[in-house]
């Protein structure tokens, strides 16, 4: 049986040298802002009292079967956190070259950030990306500090202020690929994306994770010409789902490109399916949705 996510707050913020103060205490006026100015960049506000910062790799040039990866489609850093009382947990997935991946882990272990998961998100990949997921609990603000100092460490572009970017019109039927996947998306960097959330409760020592921090379905298109799109992302799947939503994708000419654990003690026990194409972008949406069909995921 797991603790309580209380007792295990406490726990991982005295083994990380985290002050533990009263959790009947309500969170501090400003705690977000402060959080911000720790992770030296603006966060952006999720339901469920979340805090998400997205952090593309637009510094990494990397292609896959010679498409030009944008950030938005797979390269997108995040870390996320949610407040229980004056405390929080943590969760992200750091896009890493592989020259990064130990010093960032040592700095992570240094600051009480557990490592949760190191792999490929891609097949082919030039030059080679690695992603390491993380979870911590405990003091926000000394957590974000501890996530600053690891992308130090990396080529992580620092935030720029940036006009909002115009949505324009992508070389894909936007609005056949979502009546064929029946979901709406957004465009956003010249991709459109969709995530998609599961039906059930996902929860880790008994607190929920919503789908802003990673259990959500995410299918991402990126425009390659003449109506085609390079498709990824992952689907979040319980066990009895993995065989059926991989013999979905392989019959629609959709590449599985890795099988595995992004968390250590969610329930219900979850598994991230990643997956790669190129090819017409309106055919790939219906081989995505006979795949979520397959699912049990929200509508």
């Amino acid at each position: 049986m797991h603790r309580t996510f209380f007792a295990s707050v406490l726990a991982a913020g005295l083994a990380a040298g985290v002050s533990s103060l009263s959790l009947a205490q309500a969170p501090p006026s400003g705690e977000w802002k402060q959080v911000e100015s720790a992770m030296g960049r603006s966060g952006q506000p999720q339901p469920g009292d979340v805090l998400k910062f997205s952090m593309p790799r637009k510094d990494l040039k990397v292609a896959v079967a010679g498409t030009q990866v944008k950030a938005g489609l797979a390269l997108g850093s995040w870390v996320a956190f949610k407040k229980m009382g004056n405390q929080a947990m943590a969760m992200g997935d750091l896009v890493l070259a592989e020259s990064e991946v130990e010093p960032v882990m040592k700095k992570l272990e240094e600051g009480g950030v557990q490592i949760t998961a190191l792999h490929n998100h891609l097949l082919g990949e030039t030059p080679r990306v690695m992603y390491m997921h993380v979870m911590a609990q405990g003091d926000a603000v000394k957590i974000a500090q501890t996530m600053h100092a690891a992308l130090a460490l990396t080529g992580t572009p620092a935030e720029r202020t940036e006009a909002a970017p115009v949505a324009g019109k992508l070389d894909i039927d936007a609005a056949r690929i979502e009546e064929a996947l029946g979901r709406k998306g957004k465009i956003n960097g010249g991709l459109l994306q969709f995530a998609v959330p599961r039906a059930e409760t996902i929860t880790d020592h008994g607190m929920e994770v919503p789908p802003s921090m990673g259990t959500a379905t995410s299918i991402n298109f990126q425009p390659t010409g003449g109506g085609k799109a390079a498709v990824t992302g992952d689907f979040v799947l319980v066990a009895p789902e993995v065989n059926p939503v991989i013999a979905a994708l392989r019959s629609g000419g959709v590449e599985v490109t890795a099988l595995h654990s992004h968390m250590l003690t969610e329930e219900p026990r979850l598994f991230f399916l990643h997956f790669w194409a190129n090819d017409d972008a309106v055919k790939l949406a219906r081989t995505l949705r006979s795949a979520l069909d397959k699912t049990n995921s929200a509508h």
